[in-house]
């Protein structure tokens, strides 16, 4: 089952609770010290229990696994109406510690205008600002065509500084920044290794920018959502990319690394007896030929239908979703995804199960069944 805590409410309070935004989530625990003075306390989990086709070590067996995907710890802050800071942690990979993955500030120069420096996400796709936490359905972190889970820092965070604004009434957003960058695609040199001192050309830095427009209701929030559960008509087009100089490196090459993509979602209440969503993004990735495994074309859609109408204690939310990475190795990887979340209480408490299938260009197909949960505090 898994379980989440999502950005929690401090994140949210933090990002939301600035200028900007980011969702309606209340803060988890809040010590206020004055006016515009407070810190926020909260906590997130993801975790799951997955049965995947002959993945146990005999090989023909289905593999039966539970796993905490996620255990996270949100810190935000407010020193006035000017300035907040935000730290995020989460679990290691190993689990055995955690690490900053959010730490930042942001300070308000206007109400629609704010820069944000330190450790956060750069701007890119709508997938990879809203994470899986909130995504229709979760999990996009299979990294098939939003390949930014673990690229360019970690989860998807880099060191930098953004400007982060809207215009027309938050209808069009836009965010521009320099990052540290040198983490897209590249081989981490062990301690003995030589990888780094082998290095050609120059340290440069990585550039991101994003703009969207929404032309139904407005988004506000930097960290965003991919997907209002019936809460908001939406319909929008995204446009982002990154480039880095010499950003592409292993043992033997150097190459630019460079990345492009377009997203669009669609959102309606009222059609029949609930809301329906449409999303689709497509990508474009160039690492100068160094790594051709990590150089194509990708491509993913989503569809999902919101009852209204409450079963208990929540809503059904069934929904499909389809993504296809084509890279210039020749290699394909496709993954079909078929679910039902039950919505409980927005993003804060939801319980799924998705059926998904796996395809990879001259290897048996995978299937997989995975039960997840997610709760926020």
């Amino acid at each position: 089952m898994k379980l989440v805590f999502k950005r929690n409410h401090l994140a949210a309070a933090l990002v939301a609770g600035m200028m900007l935004p980011a969702m309606n989530a209340q803060a988890g625990g809040t010590i206020t010290f004055g006016e515009d003075k407070s810190v926020s306390v909260g906590l997130g989990l993801r975790g799951s229990f997955s049965s995947v086709e002959n993945g146990a070590p005999n090989g023909t067996s289905n593999s039966q696994n539970f796993s905490l995907d996620s255990a996270r710890i949100y810190l935000s802050g407010s020193l006035n109406k000017y300035i907040k800071g935000m730290l995020n942690t989460e679990k290691d990979i190993a689990g055995q510690g955690f690490q900053a993955i959010d730490a930042n500030v942001q300070i308000a120069i206007t109400p629609e205008l704010t820069i944000w420096a330190g450790r956060f996400l750069s701007p890119s796709d709508r997938a990879n600002m809203a994470g899986p936490y909130y995504s229709l359905g979760g999990g996009y972190w299979s990294g098939i065509a939003s390949r930014y889970g673990f690229n360019g820092g970690y989860i998807g965070r880099d060191d930098g500084v953004a400007v982060v604004g809207s215009l027309l009434g938050g209808k069009l957003a836009y965010s521009f920044g320099a990052f540290e960058g040198n983490t897209e695609f590249k081989i981490a040199p062990s301690p003995a290794s030589s990888v780094s001192t082998n290095r050609t050309g120059s340290d440069g830095l990585m550039y991101a920018g994003r703009v969207q427009a929404d032309f139904w209701d407005a988004e506000p929030g930097y960290y965003g959502t991919g997907n209002y559960l019936g809460g908001k008509d939406i319909l929008a087009i995204g446009i982002a990319g990154r480039s880095q100089k010499n950003g592409a490196y292993s043992a033997t090459r150097t190459g630019n690394y460079s990345s492009y993509s377009v997203d669009f979602l669609l959102e309606k209440k009222g059609v029949g007896p609930g809301a329906v969503s449409v999303e689709a993004a497509a990508y474009k990735y160039n690492t100068s030929d160094v790594f051709l495994s990590e150089q194509g074309r990708a491509y993913s859609a989503g569809l999902g239908y919101i009852f209204n109408q409450k079963v208990g204690w929540g809503q059904f939310q069934p929904f499909v979703r389809y993504q296809k990475f084509t890279p210039d190795n020749n290699v394909d990887t496709k993954k079909y995804d078929l679910g039902v979340n039950y919505i409980i209480d927005g993003y804060n408490a939801q319980v799924g199960a998705v059926y998904s299938n796996t395809k990879v260009t001259r290897a048996s197909d995978v299937s997989a069944i995975n039960v997840t949960a997610q709760f926020q505090f």
